[in-house]
């Protein structure tokens, strides 16, 4: 079976994305063109940045899908949503819901960035 190990965005502008995501993930891209930008993640997993109107087939709304960033407390959940009210759009501020302590920004695209802590 394939292994899930990237996540895609179609972006508008991958330098502003790039600033942006430098900024939370708190790492450079190990890749920096003017239509593509990746990040590989301490986990290994890869976050990409391609140019919307370059991917073949076009890109189509699908709704619904947020990247999600898992943390081990509530006070990571809080320190990160600190950090990031600086850089991101926050949609939901923290909060307690059934499966833990979350809140929800968007990146400069309105992709949804989840952060949370498992519920004990």
């Amino acid at each position: 079976m394939p292994t899930l190990n990237y996540i895609l965005l179609a972006v508008a502008d991958p330098a502003a994305s790039a600033r942006f995501y430098t900024a939370l993930l708190g790492r450079e891209p190990v890749e920096n063109s003017p239509t593509f930008v990746l990040y590989v993640l301490p986990n290994g997993i890869k976050l990409g940045l391609w140019i919307a109107n370059e991917i073949v087939p076009a890109p189509q709304p699908a709704g619904g899908v947020e990247v999600t960033f898992s943390t081990s407390s509530d006070d990571d959940v809080r320190a990160t949503h600190a950090a990031w009210q600086q850089h991101a759009t926050i949609l939901q501020q923290p909060t307690a819901m059934d499966f833990g302590f979350t809140f929800v920004a968007a990146d400069p695209d309105g992709h949804r960035l989840r952060v949370f802590a498992p519920a004990a």
